[in-house]
């Protein structure tokens, strides 16, 4: 495995581990660990190197999500969705832009988010009911985006909007300050992922200049399909991947530690066996599928898109199935949160519904084996 992981697993102990738990009770975003992420050099893993930044890919992007998952599905949760945000500027964006954001990234740990999900079109985020009024170079922008990850914190906000073309959307950069951007952080209940600050987001007569604009007009649906796409769904592949492995470190560790009266240790337990090998497959396969689906999408192959997709749907049911299993092993401990598999599980029920959900994910798979358009 590439150094990036190794050296990510190392970054998580030390500068993730230890607010993972107060991330989880507090529903506390971990604002610690991002400041880490930024000087440690993490946020700019994807920023090219005329810029600043380590200019690596998609292998690179894959391998430190799953690195950080393995300690805190949170945190790469939203370490992902910067990096999803970036890879959108590094393609799309104009020199202006591409100077005036990573350098305020690099510089001052600033990192960005995704503000796509609307009420009415849930996982169909590329979907739009938004208003954008156009006056000469400045567009004013009406609306509300529900889910929106790192609400707050990030610095920079990428948001779909209308574009002048019809039928067309653009992506559009809104940064933290801008007037009339307002956050209802109150509103985030999450069952899992309780840390990653997700909320509402209502955006109120917000006027941006053209500047701000990534690409060109009309252009936010091929961004959505050729960058957002595998990145995103590469990296919630490697968040679930992660999250299962979490999972067998946790129920494999308590099987040999769990001792009996007599000396010998649950994991002596033939079923207890049989459910830490299942709990070890389901977790290497999500892991080996997630990162073959990324050396393909890297070196441009033809299948690269159904590997993609296949490996974010396997990963997802994968650390529910592991989870379930877990907590088997886990028994009264787990149930009564001594050991943090409950808190895993949740964290892994999210994946299924994370746009694109699982199931809109299965119908995109069945498109692409049969060489229909998607969506």
């Amino acid at each position: 495995m590439n150094r990036v992981y190794q050296e990510g697993k190392a970054f998580a102990k030390s500068y993730i581990e230890p607010y993972t738990d107060l991330t989880d009770k507090e529903s506390r975003f971990p604002e610690e660990s991002f400041k880490a992420l930024g000087e440690q050099g993490y946020l700019k893993l994807l920023i090219p190197e005329e810029y600043g930044g380590f200019g690596r890919g998609l292998e690179e992007h894959a391998q430190a999500c799953l690195a950080f998952a393995e300690t805190c599905a949170t945190t790469a949760l939203c370490y992902m969705m910067h990096n999803v945000a970036v890879m959108c500027l590094v393609t799309h964006g104009s020199d202006e832009l591409k100077k005036r954001v990573f350098a305020d990234i690099i510089e001052n740990g600033k990192f960005m988010a995704l503000a796509y999900s609307e009420f009415g079109s849930g996982t169909h985020f590329y979907i739009t009911e938004m208003t954008a009024e156009v006056n000469g170079d400045l567009t004013t922008f009406n609306g509300k985006k529900s889910m929106v990850t790192s609400a707050s914190y990030a610095s920079y906000y990428l948001v779909l909007a209308p574009s002048v073309e019809e039928g067309k959307i653009n992506n559009w950069v809104f940064p933290l300050e801008a007037e009339g951007l307002s956050f209802e952080l109150s509103e985030w209940q999450g069952l899992g992922m309780r840390g990653n600050s997700s909320s509402p987001v209502s955006i109120d007569n917000v006027t941006l200049d053209s500047t701000h604009r990534i690409g060109a007009e009309g252009s936010g649906q091929e961004q959505v399909f050729q960058v957002v796409a595998p990145f995103f769904i590469t990296g919630l592949g490697a968040i679930y991947s992660g999250t299962a492995l979490h999972m067998f470190e946790i129920a494999s560790a308590h099987a040999a530690n769990r001792k009996y009266p007599d000396g010998s240790a649950l994991s002596n337990i033939e079923t207890v066996q049989i459910h830490i090998g299942n709990i070890y497959k389901q977790a290497t396969a999500a892991k080996a599928m997630t990162m073959e689906a990324a050396r393909a999408g890297a070196d441009g192959e033809a299948d690269a898109l159904a590997k993609i997709l296949s490996a974010r749907i396997f990963a997802s049911e994968a650390a529910i199935e592991c989870g379930r299993l877990a907590m088997r092993v886990g028994g009264g401990k787990a149930y009564n949160k001594a050991l943090p598999l409950e808190r895993l599980l949740r964290d892994a029920y999210a994946g299924q519904i994370m746009a694109p959900s699982a199931d809109v994910l299965s119908v995109w798979l069945g498109k692409a084996l049969t060489g229909q358009m998607i969506p």
